[in-house]
């Protein structure tokens, strides 16, 4: 009789019951072809934990208590559930390397997708969440109930540092909070990060002045982990108390470090998700924004990109609603059940494509808790930048209010000119 040679089959139990403390997962899959269902979702649950290709000589008996099991399969969808053992508290890149790791490259699967992870309160307690979170960016920048306002001077790349600061003048003048790098502008030979720091302070002070009211930026600090505890310090000592990060391109490991230094600091963190379509925008395999942005919440950010639904982005109203309830939200019900106990809750930042029109349909999907970032529909206004900035001031008025864009544009030169130019239009 031929020895066995493999032995995924040993980590699938459709009778299986999660322990409290487990880690579990719900995972789209497609086999390859020649694959069955089964043999795919062992495939899953043996390479995220403690399986390998072939039958072994010697096995320690721990290993049938911390292996991950499959144990719920429906259709081309499957639960594996994970022992809490297997997890180094508090490390989010081991935590990737295991449910997001060398399962995406088996041949045995043609399509695979990290949907989400419940992670249970003893994983969880070992992370320390945003250090601000909703309420404390509210308090930062004295806004009550509206929607926080911030701009990416454009074009995002190409301005010196005094062209830059200037454009942000203009923005914080026309009523915005916030002024925003982008995600590929760090430090040029054309706009150094020290210049525009040192300029945008300058301007931040005179406009705080001249307005009343609190005034912010947030500059991009991306880059290797000591330059950016660097560069955070930089922020910190030119009186800024926020810190930009591209939280994907970056890593988790260098936002857990980045969030201990920016806590200790007083900044929010402001994460840019660029690069997160590599991983999200297929929808039969990667991994999902939504688990994406929760991992970032996780592991401390306070505010994260999380689409539109109605700009130039890739996204639906569903998803978005869903990223903004696991940001915002303290117990979540789906996709799984996700407790945050004690973690504070995080922003979602609506950016790509915006201009006034577009203002009441992005409040309607995400409420007056998120950050609109309105970058081209500002800097495009017919009348310049801080006329653009106004217009949207004036729509965010207007949808709180429940008042027609196109009523209180009546009333409202600088909201009826963006209207005129842009209408509704949602760019492609």
């Amino acid at each position: 009789m031929r020895e066995k040679i493999d032995w995924y089959d040993e980590f699938i139990d459709l009778n299986y019951t999660p322990a409290k403390h487990d880690l579990v997962c719900l995972y789209y899959f497609e086999p390859a072809k020649g694959i069955s269902a089964e043999e795919a979702i062992g495939r899953i649950a043996s390479e995220s934990s403690a399986g390998t290709w072939t039958t072994l000589h010697e096995l320690p008996a721990r290993v049938e208590k911390i292996k991950a099991r499959a144990y719920e399969l429906s259709g081309r969808y499957v639960k594996v559930a994970y022992p809490i053992d297997l997890w180094e508290p508090g490390n989010a890149p081991q935590l990737l390397s295991g449910i997001a790791g060398n399962i995406f490259g088996m041949k045995a699967l043609r399509n695979l997708r990290l949907i989400d992870a419940s992670l249970p309160a003893r994983y969880i307690k070992h992370f320390r969440g945003p250090h601000h979170g909703i309420g404390g960016i509210r308090k930062l920048l004295k806004v009550g109930r509206r929607p926080i306002t911030g701009a990416v001077p454009k074009p995002k790349i190409g301005f010196s540092a005094a062209e830059h600061a200037r454009v942000a003048y203009e923005t914080w003048m026309g009523g915005f909070d916030l002024v925003k790098d982008d995600e590929n502008l760090t430090s040029t030979s054309f706009n150094r990060f020290e210049e525009r720091v040192e300029r945008m302070a300058k301007f931040k002070e005179k406009a705080q002045k001249q307005t009343g009211e609190e005034k912010d930026a947030l500059l991009n600090i991306t880059g290797e982990t000591k330059e950016m505890i660097r560069k955070a310090k930089l922020l910190s000592d030119s009186g800024f108390r926020f810190a930009m990060i591209d939280v994907v391109t970056c890593g988790t490991a260098s936002v857990q470090t980045l969030r201990d230094e920016c806590g200790d600091l007083g900044l929010a963190i402001h994460a840019h998700r660029a690069m997160h379509a590599t991983f999200d925008r297929n929808p039969k395999h990667g991994i999902t924004m939504y688990f994406l942005a929760k991992l970032m919440r996780l592991v401390g950010v306070d505010e994260i990109h999380a689409g539109t639904a109605v700009g130039k982005l890739v996204s639906t109203k569903k998803e978005i609603n869903l990223i903004a309830d696991v940001l915002r939200e303290q117990k979540i019900k789906e996709p799984m059940v996700q407790d945050w106990g004690l973690i504070k809750p995080a922003l979602p930042v609506s950016s790509g494509g915006l201009h006034p029109g577009l203002i009441p349909p992005v409040m309607h999907i995400l409420g007056n808790d998120c950050t609109l970032l309105v970058s081209g529909g500002i800097h495009g206004h017919p009348k310049g930048t801080r006329a653009g900035a106004m217009a949207v001031m004036q729509a965010i008025e207007a949808a709180m209010e429940g008042i027609d864009l196109s009523e209180y544009s009546r009333t409202h030169r600088e909201l009826q000119q963006a209207l005129e130019k842009w209408e509704y239009l949602k760019p492609k």
